[in-house]
């Protein structure tokens, strides 16, 4: 062969060989290209696809590019749909407390007020509570003619006898003895003692022999309390002597617990004129009487 003869490559051949070598680097810049223009979400699961679809979307008549493709197909490519969450209002648990806690209280006291009536009926009653105390004498009950009032009224002026020393009830002064907590040092006319007790004072009275402390000990019982009285009743045939309109009680010692039942039972309760008071009366510690007779037998204080 001749060296004119030596056959070269055709340079159709290598025109095309290159044209087509040419044409895959292309197409792998073109892959590296979409791949980069890929949104980084595409790394995710589904991300291959992803660039796959833009790269044919890169070449003409391809599919749409991947950031146009709808949101239905890229959930279903790519990563998983968001569920849209419903938000429920919470309730205003405020104003509901404040109901709740007012109907609360609101039972809570009926309940208390329906506790203390019923609790109320089922205590005796204050007769029954005097009855309780030993030695307690009830004259209205052994003797009940002595607390009828005459027709004359029962208000008489001067020095008048009873039948019990000292007295508990019956025909009294117009005038009634100071009985808001008095405790007198000396004798008191007990016209007038028994006028407070028709008020319903508690009268306590001791035997001025009677020692420096236990005299000290009742006055604490009575000093300052409405509707009670104290003082000394010479020739008293006890150590002391508590008395109530119509009630007597004789004991030897200031500490006797009975003292304490006596007043609870009868201060206030043992009257004949619930509505009188204790105040404005007679403030003299004297034993005798008002010799005065009002205008009426009425009570002076209170027209009854």
């Amino acid at each position: 062969m001749s060296t004119g003869d030596v056959r070269r490559p055709s340079t159709d051949k290598l025109s095309t060989k290159a044209s087509a070598t040419g044409r895959a680097k292309d197409d792998v810049i073109d892959s590296d290209t979409a791949a980069k223009s890929t949104p980084k979400t595409a790394a995710r699961p589904g991300a291959k696809n992803a660039a796959k679809a833009a790269t044919r979307a890169s070449r003409p008549g391809g599919r749409p590019p991947a950031g146009r493709t709808s949101a239905k197909g890229a959930s279903a490519k790519g990563r998983k749909a968001i569920k849209a969450v419903k938000v429920s209002q919470g309730r205003n648990w405020g104003p509901i407390a404040m109901f709740a806690g007012a109907g609360l209280v609101a039972v809570l006291i009926i309940g208390f007020g329906a506790f203390q009536l019923v609790k109320k009926a089922n205590q005796p009653g204050w007769e029954d509570r005097a009855a309780a105390i030993d030695d307690i004498h009830n004259y209205k009950k052994s003797n009940p003619e002595w607390f009828v009032i005459p027709a004359e009224g029962n208000h008489k002026a001067g020095v008048l006898s009873f039948p019990t020393s000292p007295p508990v009830g019956g025909i009294h002064n117009p005038y009634w003895q100071n009985c808001m907590g008095d405790v007198y040092t000396s004798e008191i006319a007990k016209e007038q003692a028994t006028h407070s007790m028709e008020h319903g004072a508690v009268w306590v009275t001791y035997n001025p022999s009677l020692p420096k402390d236990q005299v000290e000990k009742l006055a604490k019982k009575v000093d300052g309390k409405s509707f009670m009285l104290m003082s000394p009743y010479p020739g008293l045939d006890k150590p002391i002597s508590l008395q109530a309109w119509g009630y007597q009680l004789k004991v030897d010692n200031a500490g006797d617990g009975r003292i304490d039942d006596f007043i609870d039972a009868l201060r206030q309760n043992a009257t004949q004129e619930p509505q009188a008071g204790c105040s404005n009366g007679i403030t003299d510690a004297t034993k005798e009487p008002l010799n005065l007779t009002p205008p009426s037998t009425a009570d002076p204080a209170t027209g009854g």
